[in-house]
């Protein structure tokens, strides 16, 4: 996700998940071969597995860009034919490749080619008029014998006028049930399944008809629904899930480390950690005191704590009065 999985929202979720496959913010090819790869592409160790996802539509970029994702150790490229904003559009790329299947076997083929990491492909459902089943089923059927690893289905068409990349995400009605046949229908093929998922619940459902579940939106707002990932999706020993506020300390190093760095502000890290508490009680002091970071500095991840703990003593020692409901925790 655009503005969203950065190497600092990825450090929170490693500390929720060890198993789950992250994947960085979508990189431009261009970018990757003369950006500056420590701002654009820097990662921790601890982040593996983690893969690159790239822009273009070029395949003698995208191989060079895939080169370099390898030199750097990530585990996976991944092309992204799926996102329908109009700067990807003008660039020829993104979700309207999806016109160009041959183009993107062409991609595809070159840079599996070139490296030995595998070589996956994000894409929607559908685009505009090209938004049947057989459509869909027909891009994959063109880019599958270039050696694509796996294909990750946003269950979802795009249009690429009248709707802006926000609405894209949630207008389009979901089409779960088409990614399902296309598993059943190329059942030799991976194909992992994307939109609208929200609980690990609804992960695992899904995973009876596919052979993964990409989340997104559902982990910015509510990262800490991962915690449980490890054992009840990828089968590792029953543990109790790792304490919120274990989580948060974990990241006082971190974050002490980074404010080292020229450049950083605390705010590229609190404000991915403002979700931790989602749905919790004490969410909005945990928010608001990690929106005084400027002043408090590496403090604030233990004031913001302290807060929450203020917040939840507070309303406990509140008397329920008689015949009224307990107060809720947080919606979001």
């Amino acid at each position: 996700m655009m503005d969203v999985t950065d190497r600092h929202f990825r450090a929170l979720v490693r500390l929720l998940t060890r198993r789950t496959l992250l994947y960085t913010e979508m990189v431009v090819a261009q970018a990757v071969i003369h950006g500056d790869h420590a701002r654009l592409l820097g990662y921790d160790p601890g982040q593996h597995p983690i893969a690159l996802q790239l822009g273009g539509d070029d395949p003698p970029r995208l191989v060079r860009a895939a080169r370099i994702a390898e030199d750097l150790g990530y585990d996976e490229v991944n092309l992204n034919v799926g996102c329908p904003s109009a700067r990807v559009q003008s660039g020829s790329f993104g979700v309207v490749l999806m016109r160009r299947p041959e183009r993107v076997a062409e991609a595809v083929a070159a840079m599996r080619d070139a490296v030995a990491i595998p070589v996956t492909v994000k894409h929607r459902i559908g685009l505009d008029e090209l938004d049947r089943y057989e459509d869909m089923a027909h891009f994959v059927q063109v880019v599958a014998p270039a050696g694509c690893d796996r294909f990750t289905v946003h269950a979802r068409k795009a249009w690429t006028a009248g709707l802006s990349p926000k609405q894209n995400r949630d207008v389009p009605p979901l089409r779960h049930a088409e990614v399902h046949r296309l598993k059943r229908e190329h059942p030799q093929l991976q194909i992992e399944i994307n939109g609208g998922i929200t609980t690990l619940d609804e992960a695992i459902d899904h995973l009876a008809h596919v052979d993964g579940v990409m989340l997104g939106r559902a982990i910015r707002d509510r990262p800490y629904l991962l915690a449980e990932a490890d054992h009840r999706v990828f089968g590792d020993p029953p543990t109790a899930p790792r304490p919120r506020a274990e989580v948060a300390r974990a990241l006082i190093p971190y974050l002490a480390a980074w404010l080292a760095v020229p450049g950083f502000k605390i705010h590229h890290l609190t404000r991915h950690l403002g979700a931790l508490y989602a749905g919790e009680r004490g969410a909005r002091a945990f928010r608001r005191t990690l929106d005084q970071g400027r002043v408090l500095g590496v403090g604030v991840i233990e004031a913001a704590l302290t807060a929450v703990d203020r917040a939840q003593d507070r309303r406990s020692a509140l008397a329920t009065p008689a015949g009224a409901e307990p107060e809720q925790p947080e919606q979001r």
